[in-house]
C-alpha cells in the first residue's frame, strides 16, 4: 500500500524500454564515437526481425532502445533477449520509462518490487538496495536522497530488510535528460567490442568444436569474419558442409550477414598423400589449406586468417608444427584458443550454443587419408620439397577458383 491505495502496475506508470550498458567501448577516448556508431548500427541490424520499429538513442555510457507507445512488456523482453547477442554490450535491462517526478519514480519502484516478489521462487523476504544515478543534475533530488526516499517506501510497504553490501534485489534508478529509467535485474551481454571495428578476417571452419569458438572470440574483439570450409568431396559426402553451414547459422546471431565458402579439397589431399611423405601429410595439408585461405582472403579483402589451434592439443599443433604452418603464408594467423585446454573450449562452445552441432557425426576432411603417425617436428624445407612437387602455389589458386558460396537463409 502507498498513501492508502494499491500499488500500481508498472504499465500504468510508464512505458517499457531497453537499456544497454557498454563495456570497454567507453574507454576508447577519441575513437569512442566511432565505436558507438558501429555498435548502434549492429543493434539496429540485429533487431530488424523483431517485428517492431525501435528508436536507438545514445546517452552517456548507455544506449536506450525506445519502443512504440503501448508496446507490451513481453515484446520489450524479446528485444532485450535479442540484443544480448550483440558484442560490445555488458548488461541489458528491461526498464520502465517514467516522468521526472520523485513521486512517479517511487511508485514505479514499488510496482517493480511487487512484481519481483510475486515471481520470486525462494521463500522469505529478500534483502534489497536502491542504487540511483543522476545524469541530469537539474533533478531536484540528489542520488543519495533518492535512494533513501525510494528505499524507505519499499521498506514501509513490503517490510524488506535493507542490505547495501550484498542485496538479493537491487532497484536501479537512472535520471536522464527527458525521463527516469527504473529497473531491477538484467541479462548479461557478450562484452568485447562491436563487430566491424577491427576489420575483417577469414575463419578456417571445420566441423569440430574449436573453430566455431575461435570465430566467436574474434567477433568479440571487433572482427567481422567470413568462413571457409574444406570439404573432402569427392571422397566424402556433403555431411561436413551441412554441419559447417549449421555452425555458421548458429554464429550468425553475433554479427549478421555471415558468409560461408566451401572448397572441394579431396583430390588435393589425395595428391599430398601420393607424394610419398606419409608422416608429413597432415602438416602439408594444413599448409595448403592456409595458402588457399590466403588466396581467398585476398579476394574478399580479409586482413587475417583465424584457426582453432590450441597448443599441444593434437600432433599438428606442436610449437614446431605451428611455426611450419605460419611460414606457409604472409597473412597473420590469429589463434585465439592457443592457450586453452579442451575442457575450457568445450565449456565456451556449450555456452554459445555450438557444441551440440559440433558433436554431430560427419566425414571430416582433416582425417581423410591421414597417416597412422603424424610428424610432430616438421621441417620447413621438407614441406617445401613436397610443395614444389605439387606446385602448391598454383594448386592453391585453382582451389580458390573452385570455391562455392553457401548463402544463409533469411
Amino acid at each position: 500500500m502507498l498513501d492508502g491505495t494499491s500499488v500500481a502496475t508498472p504499465a500504468a506508470l510508464g512505458e517499457p524500454c531497453v537499456l544497454l550498458k557498454l563495456g570497454e567501448v567507453v574507454l576508447k577516448g577519441k575513437n569512442r564515437e566511432q565505436f558507438e556508431r558501429r555498435l548502434q548500427a549492429n543493434i539496429r541490424a540485429a533487431l530488424r526481425d523483431c517485428g517492431v520499429p525501435v528508436e536507438v538513442r545514445q546517452r552517456h555510457g548507455v544506449i536506450a532502445i525506445f519502443l512504440p507507445a503501448g508496446t507490451a512488456v513481453e515484446l520489450a523482453e524479446k528485444v532485450a533477449k535479442r540484443v544480448t547477442d550483440v558484442p560490445g554490450l555488458v548488461w541489458v535491462h528491461v526498464a520502465w520509462r517514467v516522468e521526472k517526478d520523485p513521486g512517479m519514480v517511487t511508485k514505479a519502484a514499488l510496482a517493480l518490487v511487487e512484481d519481483r516478489l510475486q515471481t520470486r521462487a525462494r521463500p522469505g523476504k529478500p534483502r534489497f538496495a536502491v542504487r540511483s544515478r543522476r545524469r541530469d543534475k537539474r533533478f531536484p533530488m540528489r542520488s543519495n536522497e533518492l535512494d533513501r526516499t525510494v528505499g524507505g517506501e519499499i521498506n514501509n510497504v513490503f517490510g524488506l530488510p535493507v542490505d547495501l553490501s550484498n542485496p538479493e534485489l537491487t532497484v536501479h534508478i537512472e535520471v536522464d535528460r527527458d525521463e527516469v529509467f527504473v529497473f531491477t535485474d538484467g541479462l548479461p551481454g557478450q562484452g568485447g567490442l562491436p563487430v566491424g571495428v577491427s576489420g575483417r578476417a577469414l575463419v578456417l571452419m571445420s566441423g569440430g568444436i574449436d573453430s566455431p569458438v575461435a570465430a566467436y572470440r574474434m567477433m568479440r574483439r571487433g572482427l567481422r569474419v567470413d568462413f571457409l570450409h574444406f570439404s573432402g568431396i569427392p571422397f566424402t559426402t556433403s555431411e561436413s558442409i551441412y554441419k559447417a553451414y549449421a555452425l555458421v547459422r548458429s554464429l550468425d546471431r553475433f554479427q549478421g550477414r555471415s558468409r560461408l565458402w566451401v572448397v572441394p579439397f579431396g583430390k588435393a589431399q589425395q595428391s599430398i598423400r601420393a607424394s610419398g611423405q606419409d608422416r608429413l601429410a597432415v602438416i602439408a595439408q594444413r599448409r595448403l589449406m592456409l595458402k588457399t585461405a590466403e588466396e581467398v582472403a585476398q579476394r574478399i579483402h580479409a586482413g587475417a586468417l583465424v584457426t582453432g589451434d590450441s597448443l599441444g592439443q593434437v600432433s599438428s599443433q606442436t610449437l614446431q608444427n605451428i611455426t611450419a604452418q605460419d611460414h606457409a603464408v604472409e597473412l597473420p594467423i590469429l589463434r585465439p584458443l592457443i592457450g586453452l585446454d579442451k575442457t575450457e573450449i568445450m565449456a565456451e562452445a556449450r555456452r554459445i550454443g555450438t557444441l551440440e552441432i559440433s558433436e554431430l557425426p560427419d566425414e571430416d576432411c582433416c582425417t581423410l587419408l591421414a597417416p597412422r603417425r603424424a610428424e610432430t617436428r616438421a621441417k620447413i624445407e621438407d614441406l617445401k620439397q613436397i610443395e614444389r612437387r605439387l606446385d602448391a602455389e598454383e594448386l592453391a589458386v585453382q582451389l580458390a577458383d573452385s570455391l562455392q558460396e553457401y548463402k544463409l537463409n533469411a
